[in-house]
Parts: structure tokens; C-alpha cells; sequence
């Protein structure tokens, strides 16, 4: 992945994995037994009892997960270091929000809902190319060359399920990477694409709709037939990518039909005001929307926005992308929480990693996961709070370090997942829905 001009893309930290020598002589002398690794799996398998996990009870129904490709700089946003000398504070002076504590300079009314949220600033992994950061921002899982992990929301849609005919998982306005899809589980509990931008004047959600020319009747007819011929082939032959379209054109048969899911799309329905507020750029109408599908029933909403790759030039990069978001972003959290929204529907803004402490030659800022910092609100979450603290120069962890895995369990946690059940991969490998890591019980409320 290459997002500037002077991004090299792939700072790659590449590892393998190695299966011991004794281990491969072993599965050798069975397959001299006849007894193959497939057939060794399988009969692991046979007996293998995955031990039941503890159930939570959801504190929140939803998720909105706004993702800022291309590393957002913590000096200019979340964590700013107004004490630091100029070439580690960057070019704006930060805001003093409403709890006392800063945020960047173009944060201004992020500031005055700083009541309403929480930020860590200590969080860190090891990954500095934008693939392998990404991987594990939507995953909670360090990239790996044997296994494709699935996303947040994937793993949401394959616990939860649907709710009210809508997706599970939806995607605002496209996969941006494939991080965000379903790894080693059905691609039928993949995102929902809408595939044009909300933002957009002509706005549309494709196949949302029939073909004018169909009427009910014909509609049902069509389906009736469909699901006559997927019968037939499915007592053929066994696989994911039938399993798979079956449940897409179940779910779009569902989506098409239903007036009450089809209206969550509908941006027209919201008052001219209020899409004003959030406004009418990309970040307003891609939030705005986001909230009306959680509204509505969808469990979990990504939301991309920008690209924050900034090597050069941050000062202008920023000025011309965080004001909307700041915008859009205060907008959200005031608008769930005057619905009654906000308590039952976790907000987290994250991005790959963050950027480097000092501002380089070219004015800008280069690749940095040693520390950087994600902001969460709603859903559970302690409301006028800091968790985690860099140095004087952000440039490492000095209290509480965070890893995606942390973070991953206790979102989780809060939507009612416990992150300790295992999954089978390819009906013969249990994996971990998080492999490690600890509740931040201090960021709780």
C-alpha cells in the first residue's frame, strides 16, 4: 500500500513461522501409516471439545468504527504536547477543552464534547507499513502468513447476526482494505458495501432497490426460483461460496423487500438542519448515515474517512481534512447522546498507527506505531476520560500501554462478546477470537 508520494508503502517487518523438525518427522511416519496431516487434523478434530465460555450481557447494541487511513499524527489530533519544543509540537497550538484537557489545534469542537468521550494515548505495536498496521487495527491480530484473520466486524456478524433485515455489518462507503473482510470465516459474514459515497448529490445504495419492471409478484416468483435452483446445486456439491450466496441473496432478498431497512438508507428522511450541522461533506453525511444504520438495527458501521498519510506538508494536510471531521465527529456524539443513543452504541475513531514524534525536512510527519492514540465514547465507556499517557515528546508509552489486542477484547466485552471463545478454522483448528490480551477495566464505566 503506498497513500503519499513519499511513502515508501511497505516498511515491512516480515516473520515467519517455523514447524519444528520433530514435528514434521512425526506427521512424516504417519503418512508412512497411511495416516496423512489432513486425516491426523481430522481426527484431532473428532475429538476436540471446545470448552463452553462465560456469556456477557451487552452493554452496547452497536458499534461505529470511524478508521482514518494512513496514520493520523497524535501531536496534531488526540495527544498534543503544548510544552514541546517546535519541532515536536508541530505548526498548531492546541485547543483547552471543556474537562481541561487539550487536543490539536484543529479539534475545536471536539474540545467542547471532551465530557463525552475517552482517549488513550498509549497505544502501540510494532508494525510501521500501512498493511500490517491495518491488519491489526481491524483485527486485533499481528498479520500472519498462515492464517487470515477476520475483521471486528465480521466476527460481529457471525456471533450476533441481523437485526430488523438490515446487514450486520455495513461498510461506509467501501472496503478500503481487505483487513476489513472476513478472513478465515464465510465470506457471507463479509461487510455490505454501499459502494457510492454518501456525500455524493446523486447518492444511491446499489442493488438496493428491484428493477422497476418487477412487481411483487414477480419478485417472489424470481426468489422462489432461485432458492429451487441453489437447492439443486446444493445437493451437489458442499461449499463455502454456495453457503456463502445463499445467505447474500437470503439477506438481499430480506433488504429489497423491507421498506423500514431500505428507509435506513435514506439521508433525504434526516432534516435539512441537522444534515447542515453535521455537514454536507464527506465526514457530515458518512457519520450522519452511520448513525441512522445503527438506528435502525445494523450492529456494526465502518466508517472511513480521509487519508491522514502525511510525510509533507502536515500543516496544510490537516487544515484541509480535520475541520470536517471535528465537525462531524462533535456532531455525532451530541446527536447520539440527545436521542438517548450514545449509552447503548460504542464510537471508535482509530487509524493504522500514528506518526513519528519529530517533524521531518519536508514539514511533515513519517510512520510511528511506538506510541500513538485512539479515541472511544458511548457503549459502556467512561465519559471525561484520559487512559494511557506518552512522554513528554509522544514519542513512547510512559503509563498503561495499550495493544490492539487490548483493545479489541474490550470492545468486545462491551458488545457482549467474550473474546476468549474459539472459532474453528476449516473445521479442524480452534483459534482465539483474541488471542491474549487484557480488559482495560479502568476505561469501563
Amino acid at each position: 500500500m503506498k497513500m503519499h508520494r513519499l511513502c515508501s508503502g511497505h516498511h515491512s517487518n516480515l516473520f515467519t513461522t517455523a514447524q519444528g523438525r520433530r514435528d514434521f518427522l512425526q506427521v512424516g511416519a504417519m503418512a508412512g501409516l497411511g495416516l496423512t496431516l489432513p486425516h491426523l487434523l481430522k481426527l484431532q478434530a473428532a475429538q476436540m471439545n471446545l470448552p463452553p465460555v462465560e456469556s456477557y450481557k451487552p452493554v452496547a447494541t452497536s458499534i461505529i468504527h470511524i478508521y482514518l487511513p494512513g496514520g493520523m499524527a497524535q501531536h496534531e489530533s488526540w495527544d498534543p504536547k503544548p510544552l514541546a519544543a517546535p519541532d515536536y509540537r508541530g505548526p498548531f497550538s492546541p485547543v483547552k477543552g471543556v474537562t481541561g484537557e487539550y487536543v490539536g489545534g484543529q479539534f475545536t469542537n471536539i474540545a467542547k464534547i471532551l465530557d463525552k468521550i475517552s482517549i488513550i494515548r498509549s497505544v502501540t505495536h510494532g508494525e510501521a507499513a500501512h498493511e500490517r498496521g491495518t491488519h491489526n487495527m481491524f483485527t486485533g491480530y499481528r498479520p500472519s502468513p498462515a492464517i487470515k484473520f477476520p475483521s471486528f466486524g465480521t466476527i460481529i456478524s457471525h456471533e450476533q447476526g441481523p437485526r430488523n433485515n438490515l446487514p450486520p455489518y455495513i461498510a461506509i462507503p467501501n472496503i478500503i482494505a481487505p483487513d476489513q473482510g472476513s478472513g478465515y470465516l464465510s465470506s457471507a459474514f463479509g461487510p455490505f458495501a454501499l459502494g457510492s459515497d454518501p456525500a455524493d448529490k446523486n447518492f444511491t445504495v446499489r442493488d438496493l432497490a428491484a428493477p422497476k419492471d418487477i412487481d411483487d409478484r414477480r419478485f417472489e416468483r424470481r426468489r422462489s426460483l432461485l432458492a429451487a435452483v441453489d437447492e439443486h446445486f446444493r445437493s451437489q456439491e458442499k461449499s463455502d461460496g454456495l453457503t456463502a450466496m445463499d445467505s447474500f441473496y437470503d439477506a438481499a432478498y430480506n433488504l429489497i423487500s423491507s421498506t423500514q431497512a431500505r428507509e435506513a438508507f435514506n439521508l433525504n428522511a434526516e432534516p435539512n438542519k441537522l444534515r447542515d450541522e453535521y455537514g454536507r461533506n464527506a465526514a457530515g453525511q458518512r457519520f450522519l448515515l452511520a448513525r441512522r444504520l445503527v438506528e435502525a438495527g445494523t450492529r456494526m458501521v465502518s466508517v472511513n474517512y480521509g487519508s491522514w498519510d502525511h510525510h509533507s506538508n502536515i500543516k496544510g494536510s490537516f487544515e484541509s481534512q480535520a475541520p470536517q471531521f471535528d465537525v462531524a465527529f462533535a456532531r455525532l456524539i451530541k446527536d447520539l447522546d440527545e436521542r438517548g443513543m450514545l449509552d447503548t452504541t460504542l464510537v471508535l475513531v482509530s487509524s493504522e498507527f500514528g506518526r513519528a514524534p519529530k517533524i521531518n525536512s519536508t514539514n511533515g510527519r513519517d510512520h510511528y506505531p511506538r506510541v500513538f492514540s485512539v479515541a472511544m465514547a458511548g457503549g459502556g465507556v467512561k465519559r471525561g476520560f484520559v487512559y494511557g499517557k506518552s512522554d513528554a515528546l509522544g514519542a513512547e508509552p510512559e503509563e498503561n500501554p495499550v495493544g490492539p489486542e487490548d483493545l479489541a477484547r474490550t470492545m468486545y466485552r462491551l458488545l457482549g462478546i467474550n473474546a476468549s471463545k474459539r472459532l474453528v478454522l476449516e473445521g479442524v483448528r480452534p483459534i482465539d477470537i483474541v488471542n491474549g490480551g487484557r480488559l482495560l477495566t479502568e476505561l469501563i464505566a
